[in-house]
């Protein structure tokens, strides 16, 4: 890939590696002009995440369980045709790939701990509910003794 900006990264040191991702370019459809019949612009970006040994074995894990929606026979397929020119779509069908799976490796939150409210503010509601229940009570015309 002559020109293409240099290896993209998922996460730290972690990258896409070249060997690995497989190219495909078709007609796009859409603008083009008389240039349009001629050139395959829009690429189809796949990359084999079942069988990939450059990710850590626990992203790996990760990303075939939170992809396997997009996943055909372990491999995610990436479509960019948005650009006229084959290598600004080449470009974006990548960053796109490594966006993905950048979300798809993330470690889970942390669980939230839920927050315990404090005695005051029960307290003061308890009050407000009683005094409340009081003016109620007062506008009846029932002799409540």
């Amino acid at each position: 890939m002559e020109g293409m900006s240099g290896p993209h990264v998922i996460r730290g040191s972690v990258s896409l590696p070249e060997a690995e991702l497989m190219w495909r370019f078709s007609r796009s459809s859409g603008p083009g002009g008389q240039h349009v019949n001629t050139s395959d612009s829009q690429v189809e970006l796949r990359f084999d995440l079942a069988r990939t040994e450059a990710l850590p074995p626990v992203w790996k894990e990760r990303a075939l369980e939170r992809l396997a929606s997009r996943l055909v026979g372990g491999v995610l397929t990436v479509r960019a045709s948005e650009h006229r020119s084959q290598w600004r779509n080449r470009e974006t069908a990548a960053v796109r790939l490594a966006s993905l799976l950048a979300e798809a490796t993330a470690p889970p939150p942390k669980p939230r701990r839920p927050t315990k409210i404090p005695r005051g503010i029960n307290e003061r509601r308890l009050r407000q509910k009683k005094q409340r229940s009081e003016t109620k009570r007062g506008r009846s015309s029932r002799d409540w003794s």
